[in-house]
């Protein structure tokens, strides 16, 4: 077992949030780091952890442990995969969609503005277009789509026209580059906070995290048993709206559907109506989880099919 060099948030909340039996089985849709991972298997006995990954980075670091199976691929297939190695349903699922140490600390990901590195932001290798690929060949509203959308930027139309202007006479390749182009429209108390704004929102859209987010969400009514828990960490409002509205009424508008009798068809009930954010000391102890937003939904007895 390697030593986990990420710190995990809200752990102590989420992994209770799990409600875990002791010879159940539980998936980490998320494994990153392995923090969550670890914590589950402390509360196991004799049931099982299936942890999922797209980096392929992450299979230096897995945990040796025969309760536990690891699965390199994207979270937004966690069904067929389940169903292949036998798991056609399961007690619990936790999914932590931050970006992980290894993406945000290895200047070689270009993930972040704070070091300079060609401008990938793929989770997997396999993915494309890398964020350079975007930034090339999207045209002016497309770009304004994604920094608005994704990075909720109240200038995206000033960037989106900032990077066609300059991308016409010198390709913007790296982070440094990039950054340097859009630094003279942002406020110098606001400069930092909104090249964030615009590097997450390149993320999204290099990932396809809104799509495989909706996919994962979608399948997890049919996936967890009756009583089974599902406990979800997000970081930006648009995650965290999708979160919401699922639990709420099992789609994306969170409406609530009935059937030809008048009974609700609600796949979820949430177990906090507050969402759970992290207290002062962990914001202290982790400048990244100041962001973070906890939602804990128990699975009802209404039938889901994928």
């Amino acid at each position: 077992m390697t030593i986990d060099y990420h710190i995990p948030v809200l752990l102590s909340e989420s992994v209770s949030g799990l409600a875990i039996r002791p010879d159940g089985v539980y998936v980490d849709l998320t494994y990153g780091g392995g923090g969550h991972s670890r914590e589950i298997l402390r509360h196991l006995r004799d049931g099982k952890l299936i942890a999922f990954d797209q980096d392929p980075a992450m299979k230096d670091r897995l945990i040796s442990d025969d309760r536990f199976e690891f699965i390199q691929h994207n979270f937004r297939f966690f069904a067929n995969f389940l169903r292949y190695i036998g798991h056609d349903q399961v007690d619990g699922i936790l999914a932590d969609l931050g970006v992980s140490s290894e993406h945000l600390d290895n200047p070689e990901r270009g993930f972040s503005f704070r070091y300079d590195a060609n401008l990938d932001m793929r989770m997997s290798p396999g993915l494309k277009p890398s964020a350079a690929d975007i930034l090339q060949q999207s045209d002016e509203q497309e770009l304004k789509r994604i920094f608005r959308e994704y990075g909720e930027v109240d200038q995206a139309h000033r960037i989106a026209r900032k990077i066609v202007e300059t991308r016409d006479h010198t390709p913007i390749l790296t982070t440094f580059s990039l950054a340097a182009i859009l630094r003279p429209l942002f406020p110098g108390n606001r400069e930092n906070k909104m090249l964030a704004q615009v590097f997450q929102a390149l993320r999204i859209a290099v990932n396809h995290e809104i799509e495989s987010l909706h996919d994962m969400l979608e399948q997890t009514a049919a996936v967890l048993k009756p009583g089974g828990r599902l406990v979800v960490i997000s970081y930006h409002s648009l995650e965290d709206r999708l979160v919401k509205n699922y639990i709420k009424g099992g789609n994306d508008a969170g409406t609530i559907e009935t059937d030809l009798k008048g009974n609700t068809m609600i796949p979820y009930r949430a177990i906090n109506r507050k969402v759970i954010v992290p207290d002062e000391e962990e914001n202290e102890r982790n400048s990244r989880a100041r962001s973070a937003r906890l939602r804990i939904a128990e699975r009802t007895e209404f039938q889901a099919h994928v």
